[in-house]
């Protein structure tokens, strides 16, 4: 017996849309208060990114995310981690948010021609698109998110308190970006 297709309502894409418009701001966030010399130190070890090769990195891989589940999108330009400066990667994942919120709106309205698989790579089998995706692609920034605190502690310019505690306050940073808050 095969289930029903249910079309999420309205509230719940909102909703989708703008926790993921929160996971941006806590990028920008991280972003604004990282000290500038954290930014190309090296880390210890071989084969360990940068901080900056971590955001270019994290900017690369939503561009491969609509590449390969809405190719029909107009691409951004791909960042090089040894050139790029916190600014412009700050620009570049304001943008690329931009992009995945138009794929994450497209995956949850529920009309014919819209996104309907999400392919993280290809390698990886294909996902229905949709909550699944959105919560991949939150859990990857997040991780990364933890990768550069963590660097930028052991460089000796943790950010701040306020920084720190700024990515917990999910109320504070809803409204940050317009919005009511959570529901």
């Amino acid at each position: 017996m095969a289930r029903a297709q249910s079309s999420p309502t309205s509230d719940f894409r909102r909703a989708l849309l703008e926790t993921f418009a929160v996971n941006e701001r806590i990028n920008q966030l991280v972003l604004e208060n990282l000290d500038p010399r954290a930014w190309q130190a090296k880390p210890p070890g071989r084969n360990a990114r940068t901080i900056a090769a971590i955001f270019t990195h994290m900017h690369n891989v939503r561009r491969k995310w609509v590449r390969l589940t809405a190719p029909n999108f107009k691409l951004l330009a791909e960042l090089d981690r040894s050139r790029c400066t916190q600014r412009q990667a700050r620009a570049a994942l304001a943008e690329s948010a931009k992009l995945c919120s138009k794929m994450i709106a497209e995956s949850v309205a529920g009309v014919d021609g819209g996104v309907k698989q999400f392919l993280r790579d290809g390698w990886a089998r294909p996902w229905p698109a949709g909550v699944a995706m959105v919560a991949y692609m939150i859990s990857h920034e997040a991780h990364h998110r933890g990768q550069v605190c963590m660097l930028a502690h052991q460089f000796g310019f943790p950010l701040s308190t306020k920084a720190m505690f700024g990515m917990w306050m999910w109320e504070r940073l809803w409204k940050e970006c317009g919005f009511r808050g959570p529901h």
